[in-house]
C-alpha cells in the first residue's frame, strides 16, 4: 500500500531524485545543512531496522529555541513517513500515515517513561533528541503543509500503543535506541515492534511542527517542511525481507 501526499508536490515544487534498493539519494538544496537531506534509507541490522537520514551538515546540531510554554512550542524533526499500517505499532487500523520521527522540543517532555538525561527526573528532557511514532493526517487549517499529527477528540477512546504518552494526539514514545552524530540521524526499531513486515515503502522529511497557541484541535501542525528526500512525498523507496 502506497500513500500519496499530492499537495506536497504543489507546495514545495521539488525535483524528484534517484532511488533504489539503497534508499533515496537527494541533491543538496537551499536549506540549512543540518536538515538538508542527501541520503535516506532503511536497512536491517541484526533484529533491528535502522532508519537513517544523512544530511549535508551536522545532524541534530540545530534545535528549537525554548519559548517557555507548551502553547506555541516548536518541534524540530527528522521524519520517515511509511506505508506501514498504523495498527502495526498499536494504533487503530487505517488511522493515517504512520511516520517514525526523531524530534527535539525543549519546551515540553512527552516521554514520561524515560529519563534521557539521567538526572532522576522524567519530565525535563524534551530538548534531547528522542523517537516517536506519529500518525499524520490532512488538515487545511494547518497552513501551507496541510498536515497535522492526528488529534484525539475529547471523550474518544481509540486504540493506542502501550507507550502512548497521554497527549490527545496519535503519538507513541517507544524509547528506541538512536544516534545523532556527524552527518547521520538514526533510529533502531526492533523488527518485532512493527510486526515483522515483509515489506513497506518509505520517504524522508525534515520539518518543524508547532503546538497550537490555543491548545485545541489541531494541536500539533506541520508548520514548515525543509526538505523531502523524494521531492514529492511519494514514498518511493522500499524495504523488503528479500532486499534488506
Amino acid at each position: 500500500m502506497k500513500h500519496s501526499f499530492a499537495l506536497a508536490s504543489v507546495l514545495f515544487a521539488l525535483p524528484a531524485f534517484a532511488h533504489d534498493g539503497g534508499g533515496i539519494h537527494s541533491d543538496k538544496g537551499q536549506v540549512e545543512a543540518a536538515f538538508d537531506l542527501v541520503h535516506t534509507r532503511v536497512f536491517k541490522e541484526g533484529d533491528n531496522l535502522v532508519f537513517e537520514q544523512l544530511v549535508d551538515g551536522k545532524a541534530g546540531s540545530r534545535m528549537p529555541t525554548a519559548k517557555g510554554s507548551f502553547a506555541g512550542a516548536e518541534v524540530y524533526s527528522y521524519v520517515w513517513p511509511t506505508s506501514l499500517d498504523s495498527a502495526s505499532v498499536g494504533f487503530e487500523t487505517g488511522s493515517g500515515i504512520l511516520a517514525l520521527a526523531l524530534t527535539s522540543h525543549p519546551d515540553f517532555d512527552d516521554t514520561p517513561l524515560l529519563d534521557e538525561n539521567g538526572d532522576g527526573k522524567n519530565d525535563n528532557d524534551g530538548g534531547l533528541w528522542h523517537s516517536h511514532w506519529v500518525v499524520l493526517t490532512k488538515d487545511p487549517t494547518c497552513g501551507p503543509s496541510g498536515l497535522k499529527v492526528r488529534d484525539i477528540p475529547e471523550g474518544a477512546k481509540p486504540k493506542l500503543p502501550a507507550t502512548w504518552p497521554g497527549a490527545p494526539i496519535y503519538i507513541d514514545s517507544p524509547g528506541y535506541d538512536l544516534n545523532v552524530r556527524d552527518d547521520a540521524a538514526q533510529i533502531r526499531v526492533p523488527l518485532a515492534a512493527v510486526g515483522f513486515p515483509e515489506s513497506f515503502n518509505y520517504d524522508g522529511v525534515t520539518a518543524a511542527l508547532q503546538v497550537n497557541a490555543d491548545l485545541h484541535s489541531p494541536l500539533l501542525c506541520v508548520s514548515s517542511v525543509w526538505d523531502v528526500a523524494s521531492g514529492d512525498l511519494s514514498l518511493p523507496a522500499t524495504w523488503s525481507v528479500s532486499k534488506p
